[in-house]
């Protein structure tokens, strides 16, 4: 069955949306100021307590100290971390292998170079995107596709994301066939988590037939 994550929860609200919606994966963007959806770690912890143990959290980082996911994700507070920055293997290797953890490194895709540099990674899965995240953009999907057509197949997990709604999801997952698919600016309205766009969403991954 197909993953779903709702990404950049930072609100109250935001934790019941996602307690009725269920999906498989929440994502928390932890002291990012150039985000709006950013929070301190004062504020994901009070978050944390009121999340679904059902719901897997996971850290957002973008070139911290790798002494924050550390801690987190060793206290619990968070179950995975994803990376956004320029964090190289290293990084990965050390927290990988001082947490126990899972570690997700994000990449931005235009071409197959980035392709084949996202799958080598020693990350245990990869986040395909467009840019920046939380652009709303997607990346161009016929990359993916011809990097398959050409007898590649991808060496591990991978969440799709950038653009993706509940009104293309089925068309994502039959052209890219992700592990999972990561949503945060379409299931907002003005700017906030939208509980009806998160329960379409999810009621979207869960009736796609694999």
């Amino acid at each position: 069955m197909v993953k779903i994550k709702i990404c950049g929860l930072s609100r109250p609200e935001d934790i019941e949306y996602v307690n009725d919606a269920r999906p498989d994966f929440c994502g928390f963007i932890i002291q990012v100021p150039a985000s709006r959806r950013n929070v301190t770690v004062e504020q994901l912890r009070r978050l944390r307590e009121s999340l679904s143990e059902r719901i897997r959290a996971v850290g957002v980082f973008v070139n911290a100290d790798p002494a924050l996911p550390e801690a987190l994700l060793k206290e619990g507070v968070i179950d995975i971390a994803q990376l956004h920055g320029q964090e190289d293997e290293a990084y990965i290797e050390r927290l990988r292998e001082r947490t126990g953890k899972s570690v997700i490194k994000a990449f931005s895709v235009s071409e197959r170079e980035d392709l084949e540099r996202a799958f080598s990674s020693c990350a245990d899965m990869v986040l395909l995107d467009h840019g920046k995240g939380g652009t709303g953009e997607r990346f161009d999907w016929t990359v993916l596709e011809q990097y398959r057509n050409r007898g590649n197949e991808p060496e591990k997990p991978f969440l799709l994301a950038g653009g993706i709604g509940p009104d293309n999801i089925s068309e994502a997952v039959r052209r890219c066939s992700p592990f999972g698919v990561d949503l945060s600016s379409a299931v907002e309205t003005d700017e906030k988590k939208d509980r009806e766009k998160i329960m379409a969403a999810v009621a979207a991954v869960r009736s796609i037939a694999i």
